[in-house]
């Protein structure tokens, strides 16, 4: 199982930043605070277990072939719907 991980408080976030906006910075200084700020975030991530990203993966991987099933059954649902109303067009008549 993953680690817990304890972030801040979301008001703590905020106040760092408006702190960190309100103080006066040259051009290059904004690109660098950014990039802190991402590496920061960076460092909370926390990589699954390889057992987690196997069952994830097949989460996944179940969820996309029902939602093919489903589009598919759609699709040659409402085309036999299609055919019915407005006939089959691959009959000369």
């Amino acid at each position: 199982m993953a680690r817990n991980v304890v972030d801040d408080p979301s008001e703590d976030v905020v106040a760092n930043a408006r702190n960190d906006r309100a103080q006066k910075r040259g051009p290059f200084a904004g690109i660098i605070l950014f990039l802190r700020q991402v590496m920061l975030e960076l460092r909370k991530v926390v990589t699954p277990t390889r057992k987690e990203l196997v069952s994830f993966t097949i989460v996944v991987l179940v969820f996309v072939v029902i939602m093919m099933a489903l589009v598919s059954g759609l699709d040659f649902g409402f085309s036999a719907l299609v055919n019915f109303l407005f006939g089959d067009p691959t009959i000369a008549g």
